[in-house]
């Protein structure tokens, strides 16, 4: 039992098995008898591992002198509180036995805090740094003894170096109340010790009245002359470096500073009544007047503060951080900051200040002080706080993890979408390049597209160019099926249209941009018709980009072209394997925030690379402040493909519906469905007939007489002669998106070959599929009735055949002068 207790004092970390606290490692220096141990808490679940501080002092028996005088300092500590005196926790007493003789251990549990000396060499600090610490140090002590001798009348009696301790937080803190004892003033004829204890004091500590156990003189003294002594001896300690040994050193000022100087001479005055109060020691402007003192006192009293004060404090504290020491600033105020802020005492510029302290944190206790604090924030309503906590978003958003992004950060965030301010949706939209790669695939599929749905038909020109940007950041993480119905029509149906010419050039870029993630048909059918139409855009910066970027899918299909041809069977993939994240865009979208991309996968392919193409920027005179594209290159890309061109499928038109296949009219189509243009991304439409098979199908529906053959006449050459999915498979998407219903054809002449006369027949517009135009069946038209081809429809109940596929009776032929209105005719 003797070696397991001595094991446990020696620290060897086993502990007493009632004691619920693990003993530690002992420091080298403790007040008197006393050994001061670190230790971790094992009461519970959540405090488990905890940090605290042991204190054990060992008796040779029940009885002896300091076992009693360490019982009064348990039961002192544990009844006096004040945030300068240590915070009791905890204690117990052990016996042991060893033959004859019993030992006994007395050990007390409090906050875990540092010896001051061993504190002071850790932190090194030098010249006007160290002079501030030391300041708001003795400011704290100075504090706890005025509270025992002014409000309390108590007497510390030791108050010197080794009685003060510092927590984590680097507070110092007055310990070692085994001689604390109450001020007996009132009963000036007691002849006896006032300080029942006051053998445990060191003799260079004592004052001479105290020395000589004067107790009447004593008795007649200020409460304060003891333990201002001992703030005196603490002073010389503080500033010398040194413990103090005998009392004629105290006459040695040459290390204390002059500030503080009368009132060090004051506090050791021979005569006790002369001697200084501490609470006139706090009074001393000049010494404790001070940045770092001054910026501690305004944070622990910050609930009292108005609005103005608070605001120009937090402006003004990410500069002053700078000027104090980094370890009682990470230590000390950065808490303080987190917990105004978490509490909702701190004003939105406060946010600035704490993300600059962070960032001088490592990533673990980066991830510990601050994260926790400002995950909670994102609940707050306070604008002005959503908004500082979007726009610095790049300075913490690498830190978050993805669950927490996507289950309590997210949710939101998303209310920004929607937020009646501008600027606020414009900064929502912005934090997603950062936030968007952390989303799980369902959040992203479910929710954020559908916000950038609406947001690209936003009425700030600004936000719609920016979520174009974003989308082609995004892009690679997206799935595939999501890719293939979102991308080219979110490009092209509303970016390549919008009226503001950075929009278009910034849908120009991110088709580019995202080259990798379109197959070979895509960019011949739905992509290159597009982009051709904006080579004459009446913006210089449109055409330039639009060019490159002709160039660059030319060269993607004419390589295709070659690999056709030479029968090469090897095949690369255009999706994320190609260029994962698309890691060249991811520096182009922003240029406030930082985004580290992926680097491009090698890729072993024996197709030679295409040229990068530079991109500029996407919006050079945008009113607001939102995204600017940078200059960046755009990773090359392989395209192979071993398949023949003829296998591949007749090319649909690039007015395709999928994806944001209800925007029958650009952005300014209406939005106010549940759809929100993005939400049909799931379904799959069925596949169009070809032309040929589309037409027999329709004039197998036509119930009309098949009319005598007649002659050609000159206007019949002017008809169309093109097949209404020919036409859009080659120009759908310029124009107006085609119909859905497809179901009815053009009248155009059976062989479907383009007269030689009239040379742009082939791409003129295509005629309304709903109603189509009543022409002769044989296709020929009456040289003396020029608009026969647009003529009004014939009635059917004739019996004469018909020239077209129009319902109702013939109205009669207008007379000339006033008749009667027949309401009724069905002709008009």
């Amino acid at each position: 039992m003797f070696k397991f207790l001595k094991g446990v004092v020696g620290g060897s970390g086993t502990g007493l098995k009632d004691l619920p606290y693990n003993i530690g490692e002992p420091y080298s220096i403790a007040w008197g008898s006393w050994v001061h141990y670190r230790g971790t808490s094992k009461l519970n679940i959540q405090d488990d591992g905890a940090p605290v501080s042991i204190f054990a002092l060992t008796g040779s028996n029940a009885n002896d002198g300091h076992l009693a005088a360490g019982r009064n300092g348990v039961k002192r500590l544990r009844t006096v509180r004040h945030p300068n005196i240590l915070s009791f926790l905890y204690s117990t007493e052990a016996e042991t036995f060893d033959g004859s003789t019993t030992k006994v251990t007395i050990y007390i549990v409090t906050e875990p805090v540092m010896p001051l000396s061993e504190k002071l060499k850790e932190l090194g600090l030098k010249g006007n740094q160290r002079d501030e610490y030391y300041a708001w140090g003795l400011h704290r002590i100075a504090k706890a003894v005025s509270f025992l001798n002014n409000d309390c009348k108590l007497v510390h009696g030791n108050v010197c170096l080794a009685s003060v301790v510092v927590t984590q937080t680097l507070d110092w803190k007055l310990h070692a109340f085994d001689v604390l004892s109450e001020f007996d003033g009132n009963n000036e004829s007691s002849v006896g010790p006032m300080l029942q204890y006051d053998w445990l004091i060191g003799t260079q500590y004592k004052p001479m009245e105290l020395l000589k156990s004067e107790w009447a003189t004593i008795r007649k003294s200020p409460a304060w002359a003891i333990d201002s002594w001992g703030l005196g001896c603490l002073i010389y300690e503080l500033f010398s470096c040194t413990k103090l040994s005998k009392t004629e050193e105290l006459r040695n000022t040459a290390s204390i500073p002059k500030s503080l100087l009368p009132d060090y001479q004051r506090l050791l005055s021979s005569t006790p009544a002369r001697r200084l109060n501490s609470s006139k020691l706090l009074e001393n402007g000049e010494y404790f007047q001070n940045k770092l003192l001054e910026t501690i006192q305004f944070m622990e009293i910050l609930n009292l503060k108005d609005s103005v004060e608070k605001d120009t404090f937090f402006r003004k504290l990410p500069n002053l951080t700078e000027q104090l020491p980094r370890e009682i600033v990470l230590k000390k105020l950065l808490p303080l900051l987190a917990s105004a802020l978490e509490f909702g005492s701190a004003a939105a510029p406060a946010l600035t200040a704490l993300l600059k302290m962070g960032s001088w944190l490592s990533s673990e206790e980066f991830s510990v002080k601050v994260l926790p604090t400002i995950v909670k924030l994102f609940a707050s309503n306070d604008r002005a706080i959503r908004v500082s906590l979007l726009q610095h978003v790049d300075q913490y958003g690498e830190s978050l993890s993805s669950q927490i992004v996507d289950e309590q950060v997210y949710t939101h965030v998303a209310t920004g979408f929607s937020d009646t301010s501008a600027f606020l949706r414009e900064l929502t939209l912005k934090s997603m390049l950062v936030l968007a790669p952390k989303l799980s695939h369902r959040t992203i599929s479910g929710s954020l597209l559908k916000y950038l749905s609406k947001l690209q038909v936003d009425e700030e020109p600004a936000i719609r160019t920016n979520t174009t940007i974003l989308l082609g950041n995004i892009a690679g993480y997206l799935n595939e099926g999501t890719r293939k119905r979102v991308l080219i029509n979110a490009f092209t149906v509303r970016a390549l249209r919008d009226t503001f010419s950075p929009a278009r050039g910034a849908g120009v870029m991110a088709l580019s941009a995202t080259s990798s993630y379109y197959d070979i048909v895509e960019i011949a059918t739905k992509i290159l018709p597009n982009i051709v139409v904006l080579t004459i855009d009446p913006d210089c910066d449109v055409r330039k980009k639009a060019f490159q970027a002709v160039d660059q899918f030319l060269q993607i299909v004419k390589q295709h072209h070659d690999k056709t041809s030479t029968g090469d069977t090897s095949t690369t993939s255009m999706g994320t394997s190609s260029i994962p994240g698309n890691a060249g865009l991811l520096g182009w979208a922003m240029s406030s925030l930082t985004l580290k991309g992926g680097k491009t996968s090698e890729q072993n392919l024996n197709a030679p690379a295409i040229s990068s193409v530079t991109l500029a920027s996407a919006v050079p005179d945008a009113s607001s402040n939102h995204i600017v594209a940078d200059s960046a290159s755009i990773k090359p890309v392989h395209i192979s493909s071993g398949a023949d061109v003829a296998d591949h499928p007749i090319p649909v038109s690039p007015a395709s519906s999928d994806g944001w296949g209800e925007l029958e009219s650009g952005i300014h189509e209406g939005h106010d469905s549940d759809k929100d243009g993005w939400d049909d991304i799931n379904p799959q439409e069925e596949p169009k007939p070809s032309p040929s098979l589309a037409n027999i199908q329709a004039a197998q529906r036509r119930p009309v007489s098949q009319p005598k053959p007649q002659g050609t006449g000159l206007r019949g050459k002017t008809t169309l002669k093109m097949s209404k999915d020919d036409d859009e498979d080659l120009w759908g998407s310029l124009a107006v998106p085609a119909p859905r219903a497809t179901s009815q054809p053009l009248n155009s002449r059976a062989n479907k070959k383009v007269d030689d006369d009239d040379p742009w027949a082939a791409i003129a517009a295509p005629a309304p599929s709903s109603k189509p135009f009543n022409v002769k069946r044989s296709g020929a038209l009456d040289d003396n009735d020029p608009w026969a081809a647009i003529a009004a429809p014939m009635p059917t109940s004739s019996a004469r055949p018909s020239i077209g596929r129009g319902r109702g009776t013939k109205p009669a032929a207008p007379k000339l002068g006033a008749q009667r209105v027949n309401r009724t005719s069905s002709g008009m």
